[in-house]
């Protein structure tokens, strides 16, 4: 009877895996009972589990025995690190000779769990970073705009020193094209003279010389009024 790994080392909330190996070369082997032990401080022994030929299975909240004749599957279910210790398998035969035959002791080591990540920062971190191939759009676009840029850029500059190489060689301009008239901005300069306020002078008043003139009226004869003359005269 053999039982193995001979050292197993599982984080607790796991699971431990062990396998009893026993030989089927005699014929009294066929009646037997399979027992699961844990030694306790190097003294006592604990019957934990136990399987027959007849029970293919054997399952409970902490232990499962599962039989592949002539291998038998022992595992340990949500260990705990009390769960340390040595364990081994006992074959027990009803048939002569009736004796109990015992295995190889193995070790399981039960270390601390190790500590849980914080489940809801993952799909933060996902949300975080985009996908790759939005990543490859993006890029994408940044390179056509500055492909346009650049081309655009281009064209003007090359314009631009046409145009200055054309004025400079003399070439006559196109029909209709006048220069930019640029106004010139112009100072005019002045003296302003400053005198001091001089009273005009004021031609003395004349007065009109008192002249006296004299004239002869001279009357025309007067003819005799008569009749006929005083009416066109009064009409």
């Amino acid at each position: 009877v053999t039982f193995f790994p001979a050292r197993l080392t599982t984080p607790a909330g796991g699971s431990a895996t062990f396998f009893c190996n026993i030989s089927m070369e005699n014929d009294y082997i066929s009646e037997y009972s399979l027992n699961w032990y844990k030694e306790i401080n190097h003294s006592q022994t604990q019957k934990i589990a136990e399987i027959s030929r007849i029970h293919p299975e054997t399952k409970t909240e902490k232990y499962r025995l599962t039989n592949h004749t002539p291998a038998f599957k022992f595992e340990i279910l949500n260990l705990h690190q009390n769960d340390s210790g040595s364990y081994y398998c006992g074959l027990i035969t009803f048939y002569e000779p009736d004796k109990v035959m015992e295995s190889n002791r193995s070790f399981l080591v039960v270390t601390a769990a190790p500590e849980k990540t914080n489940a809801t920062d993952e799909p933060k971190m996902e949300e975080s970073n985009p996908p790759d191939h939005i990543k490859a759009v993006l890029l994408g676009i940044l390179l056509l705009a500055g492909t346009v840029v650049l081309l655009i850029f281009g064209y003007l500059t090359v314009t631009y020193r046409r145009g200055g190489m054309l004025l400079r060689g003399g070439c006559a301009a196109p029909r209709g094209w006048k220069p930019p008239m640029v106004p010139l901005p112009t100072v005019d300069y002045g003296v302003l003279e400053f005198q001091r306020d001089q009273r005009t002078q004021v031609p003395p008043e004349t007065h009109p010389v008192d002249q006296t003139e004299y004239a002869t009226i001279v009357f025309p004869e007067e003819k005799p009024v008569t009749p006929e003359r005083g009416k066109k005269h009064q009409d």
